[in-house]
């Protein structure tokens, strides 16, 4: 009589691309954004982002250096192994700071900012959960 244990489910080839598609595409955007909100003058981010005029400066940066190393942490950890799971701890981060976002942008009646934040947000649990359960990367030397 032999005895079969169930494997443990492998993610496809087509899961792994999506998510790195996906971790790619928001990593540039936090990354953008995070330059913009870390750099530039106030006063220039404000004529996009009046929000940026209404909370501290220290804030802003906070946020700008917050959404840069979220994006970096989306993309560098994965592509080079080295502790791949902080890419999934990256996207949780970044997922927590979209939901703060919308909060944000609730309460000032910024509904259209909250569409972006619910977006990116939503972008950034699928890759968490893509990275942290289902298909995780192999650090390397593994």
């Amino acid at each position: 009589m032999t005895t079969q244990t169930a494997a443990a489910p492998t993610a496809g080839k087509g899961l792994h691309l999506g998510l790195w598609v996906v971790q790619v595409l928001i990593g540039l955007a936090f990354l953008m954004a995070g330059l913009g909100k870390s750099t530039q003058p106030i006063a220039e981010l404000g004529k996009n982002m009046p929000w940026a005029l209404a909370v501290p400066e220290a804030l802003v940066r906070f946020i700008g250096v917050s959404e840069l190393l979220g994006g970096l942490g989306l993309i560098l950890p994965s592509a080079t192994r080295i502790q791949p799971k902080l890419t999934g701890f990256a996207a949780v981060g970044l997922v927590i700071v979209m939901v703060l976002a919308a909060g944000f942008h609730a309460t000032r009646g910024e509904y259209p900012g909250i569409g972006v934040n619910v977006v990116l947000g939503g972008l950034a649990a699928f890759v968490a959960w893509g990275r942290l359960v289902k298909a995780p990367i192999a650090p390397r030397g593994s």
